[in-house]
């Protein structure tokens, strides 16, 4: 099953360098009907004007995003260089403190196809 996300530039860029190997998001109910070996066809946004394809290799749900940064290494992320403060706030300024209590966080091991 192929699954259609937004994904901000930056991020598509680091797919494409084969140097983010986690994506983060909500486990809400579209992200919870995502198995292992399904597709995810990310659209770069904002600008909308390219399309990368990754498989879903492994999916692990924690009850809050601090959770899931404590267990999976930042280099998964391409996020080294960042501190776990850096890591939470720039999760919340996409996602609300209240979205994160209703359905945890959810981190989708990926590679591009």
């Amino acid at each position: 099953m192929e699954h259609t996300m937004g994904l901000y530039d930056e991020y598509v860029e680091s797919i494409i360098e084969r140097k983010k190997k986690v994506e983060v998001r909500l486990n809400d109910e579209k992200r919870r009907k995502i198995k292992i070996g399904d597709t995810i066809k990310f659209i770069k946004i904002p600008s909308q004007n390219e399309v990368i394809r990754v498989v879903v290799l492994e999916l692990k749900s924690y009850p809050t995003f601090q959770a899931m940064y404590e267990d999976v290494p930042f280099s998964d992320f391409d996020c080294e260089e960042w501190t776990m403060e850096e890591m939470i706030k720039g999760t919340f300024d996409i996602y609300s403190v209240e979205q994160e209590q209703a359905w945890g966080a959810l981190a989708i091991g990926i590679k591009l196809i």
